[in-house]
């Protein structure tokens, strides 16, 4: 199965930016549907952006503050994160969706002034 790598996060004031980096271990040419999520202190896993080829959905928290991106000749996906606020804190992992993940380490953001 495909593990996932990611990298990036790191502690940032608010208002600042991150790109968060995920690259996989295999081919994922064929995933159509690619994503972040985040994993809040205490909270569950939720999905906060994905791309469907040229398509891309954020949850309404990222909503023009963040890109998605993916490059299928590398087997990465991106998300760049602007204007991070205190409540992007947390653990981000990138994987598939609507199908099962082997979670990677994840990579943790934590927004603080």
């Amino acid at each position: 199965q495909v593990h996932f790598v990611e990298s990036g996060g790191g502690l940032v004031q608010p208002g600042e930016s991150l790109n968060l980096s995920c690259a996989a271990t295999e081919s994922i040419s064929k995933v159509l549907n690619m994503g972040w999520y985040r994993q809040a202190p205490g909270k569950q896993r939720e999905l906060v952006a994905n791309i469907i080829g040229a398509n891309t959905y954020y949850h309404p928290s990222l909503k023009g503050r963040a890109t998605i991106s993916r490059n299928i000749a590398k087997n990465t996906v991106n998300l760049q994160m602007n204007n991070l606020q205190p409540d992007d804190t947390g653990d981000y992992y990138c994987g598939r969706v609507g199908a099962p993940n082997s979670w990677g380490q994840g990579t943790h953001i934590t927004v603080s002034s």
